[in-house]
């Protein structure tokens, strides 16, 4: 096995953001490994993708419990990179990690409660091969725990050594403002909210992109490209065999309508007249707002990777683009 020494340059060609009213900052693209790093996938692509985007100037690295398939095995690849090629870099890197999904039988193995995210927690550093993470989050709402007990127990994750920072997913408006008073009081702030947000599924927009703003918590979206929608695959409406649409359930292809094909095929029409692929000019689009820290985009190859942090060069959108957009994602879909 070849010895990895990072690229000397890696910071050289990468934007940081400060997330929210904290000392940490971001890079304005970040690595998710949702899918593609699960036990079924190649060693040797994760690992050349994990690689390249160090190099990059990529230091944030988000999991989380169930990523895989099967649940766990992204964490335990990410562990094992870690152990080959990442420890000496390990004070350069921000390491995030989430539970509160399925994860195991039984009654503890799921949702918001103290036992279960201590414990999770606990399982995610040991696949990991890491003595913290650097952001946990809980990964959603509980109906049923006290929003005290969820809080509390990420301030008690913090506050043993097994994260830095806390952090909240997929929370509404209303929770988010709540879970932020609660963990404010309890003298661990939130530091980020992970939520799903793109040109196609505005929801931090209703609401909670205020609240970040007053709370000052960072944004991090993922699904920024709407799994696959945001690029040029699908603008002339066929399914390309092995795309995303066509083994995936987060995608599915009747998304594919003929009001959401002239409203891509429009969008896309700005971005080549910006020089821009579909993707990138996608990604710009979430970056126009403060209030957004990051970025979080998985990669299937190392050329995917690249293509995306082509995002990051060039101008940024102009406001007669921004209302081009704005009337175009207004269309019917």
């Amino acid at each position: 096995m070849m010895v990895y020494s990072a690229n000397e340059s890696r910071y050289d060609g990468m934007k940081y953001r400060r997330c929210g009213r904290s000392g940490v900052k971001l890079p304005e693209i970040s690595l998710g490994l949702w899918q593609n790093f699960g036990g079924v996938d190649t060693i040797a692509n994760g690992e050349a993708i994990v690689l390249r985007a160090f190099d990059r100037g990529i230091t944030h690295f988000d999991l989380a419990n169930n990523y895989g398939p099967p649940p766990g095995s992204a964490e335990s690849f990410f562990g094992l990179v870690m152990e080959r090629h990442l420890k000496p870099y390990r004070d350069e890197l921000i390491v995030s990690s989430k539970a509160g999904y399925g994860m195991w039988s039984g009654p503890y193995g799921d949702w918001g409660s103290r036992k279960y995210l201590v414990s999770s927690c606990d399982q995610s550093l040991a696949r990991m091969k890491l003595d913290y993470v650097d952001i946990f989050y809980h990964h959603r709402p509980d109906p049923e725990t006290p929003l005290e007990e969820t809080m509390g127990a990420l301030d008690y994750i913090v506050r043993s050594g097994r994260a830095l920072y806390a952090g909240i997913s997929n929370y509404g408006p209303e929770d988010t403002r709540k879970a932020a008073a609660i963990l404010r009081s309890l003298g661990t702030p939130c530091l980020i909210h992970q939520a799903r947000y793109s040109m196609l599924a505005r929801g931090p927009e209703e609401g909670l992109l205020d609240v970040l703003g007053d709370e000052g918590i960072g944004g991090i979206w993922f699904s920024p490209l709407a799994q696959g929608l945001l690029t040029s695959r699908y603008l002339d409406g066929t399914v390309p065999e092995g795309s995303r649409a066509s083994r995936n359930a987060f995608l599915k292809s009747d998304r594919l309508t003929p009001e959401m094909l002239s409203k891509l095929n429009a969008l896309n029409v700005i971005a080549a007249a910006r020089g821009e692929t579909l993707s990138r000019m996608a990604i710009k689009w979430l970056l126009r707002d403060a209030r957004s820290a990051s970025v979080l985009l998985g990669a299937s190859s190392v050329a995917q990777l690249d293509e995306n942090l082509l995002a990051l060069e060039g101008e940024p959108l102009s406001g007669d683009e921004l209302d081009s957009i704005e009337l175009i994602l207004r269309m019917p879909e």
